[in-house]
């Protein structure tokens, strides 16, 4: 598959919908359509990356940035207070299944540790 073409680069470019929260010139977020918590967001660089694993030094800023937009909608979501997750599954055995480096913001239940 091309790496352009997943669901994301679709949502990205308007191909599919998705329910936008959040998009600057360098990430989109939007609602996950099968959500496992009360807010679930999806949050996606611009930038093609296939995951966390093709990061490099020069995608430090981006990270930083989505890390930033993360903070900020769990507080607009109202989760910030009582906790919320930020995940970034890496490689299939960890549950990554489009390969398009993206973050699950998770929040407005309790969580339990260690994940899986």
């Amino acid at each position: 598959m091309n790496e352009e073409n997943t669901v994301f680069h679709k949502i990205i470019r308007r191909e599919i919908p998705a329910n936008i929260v959040f998009e600057d010139e360098r990430v989109i977020a939007f609602r996950d359509i099968q959500p496992v918590s009360s807010t679930h967001i999806l949050i996606v660089p611009k930038k093609t990356i296939r995951s966390l694993d093709a990061v490099t030094g020069d995608d430090s800023e981006l990270i930083g940035h989505i890390v930033c937009i993360a903070a900020e909608l769990a507080r607009s979501e109202g989760v910030s207070e009582s906790g919320y997750r930020l995940v970034a599954n890496t490689g299939e055995r960890a549950g990554q299944s489009v390969f398009q480096l993206h973050f699950h913001l998770l929040g407005g239940r309790p969580f339990a540790w260690p994940p899986g």
